[in-house]
């Protein structure tokens, strides 16, 4: 099987790449936009697990993107047998605030290119009767909250996208799997090592080679949709309907701390 991992170099992305090859002995096709990393990585995978892969550097955010990604397939006679959509960017500001360039980054980063890699690659899998599409969601896709108005929207889109494809394709074999993760244990939200310890402990954080590990098993088993952790299954009512004074005291806080 050959695995498309875009944001491959990310984290999480890395995490993707290292487990199709070692535990399901992929062949992959990583994409992103740091040129040195992709190669390297490529590399790595290459001599670390004896599998195929292959570098493609792009900037996905571009409106022909997708289109220019599946080309490359077809010309290097390519076939894609998994679709992990991971690429993404995270920004917390005022949407008026926000340059129209950092707008249409996250809307094509996060919604068009993503779209359009599923209807072409989709299409693909469906005529060959099986395949496998992962789209990374959040469970930011339930939250109205200020400051990441275009984050927890287009994560929403790749929620119910993914659900409503899901039905599309599976009388033809293709698997779709929506993975609405919580937090991820990284640094990214610069909490102390207890803290992020006892993050993971309370399942409210996991780990990336956790989470890996779980969307896999759920993509390959045909699941629809998951959110990892107890803790956040059970948060879900709550975050679809938080007070408001709540929102505006949290929104506050961050954005105190941001500056």
């Amino acid at each position: 099987m050959l695995a498309l991992i875009t944001g491959a170099t990310g984290g999480i992305g890395r995490e993707y790449a290292y487990q199709l090859a070692r535990d399901y002995h992929c062949d992959l096709l990583l994409v992103s936009n740091e040129h040195t990393p992709t190669i390297d990585l490529a590399q790595t995978m290459s001599e670390q697990y004896g599998v195929r892969a292959l570098p493609y550097v792009a900037d996905l955010s571009q409106s022909d993107a997708a289109e220019q990604l599946f080309s490359y397939t077809e010309q290097e006679q390519l076939v894609v047998d998994v679709l992990v959509n991971n690429a993404g960017i995270f920004i917390f500001n005022p949407l008026i605030n926000t340059s129209m360039a950092r707008i249409e980054t996250m809307l094509n980063l996060h919604v068009m290119t993503v779209t359009k890699l599923c209807r072409l690659y989709g299409e693909q899998m469906a005529r060959r009767g099986m395949g496998y599409i992962l789209n990374m969601s959040s469970m930011s896709a339930w939250m109205a909250m200020p400051g990441i108005q275009l984050y927890n929207a287009t994560k929403a889109f790749l929620y119910n996208f993914s659900k409503s494809l899901w039905y599309e394709l599976k009388p033809y074999g293709v698997h779709v799997l929506a993975m609405a993760p919580g937090a991820v244990d990284t640094p990214l939200f610069g909490l102390s090592p207890r803290l992020r310890q006892l993050a993971v402990r309370l399942t409210v954080s996991i780990p990336p080679e956790r989470l890996v590990r779980r969307a896999l098993k759920k993509l390959f088993k045909g699941k629809k949709a998951d959110t990892p952790g107890l803790l956040n299954w059970l948060a879900t009512p709550l975050l679809k309907h938080p007070p408001d004074w709540l929102l505006f005291a949290v929104y506050r806080r961050i954005d105190k701390y941001q500056h």
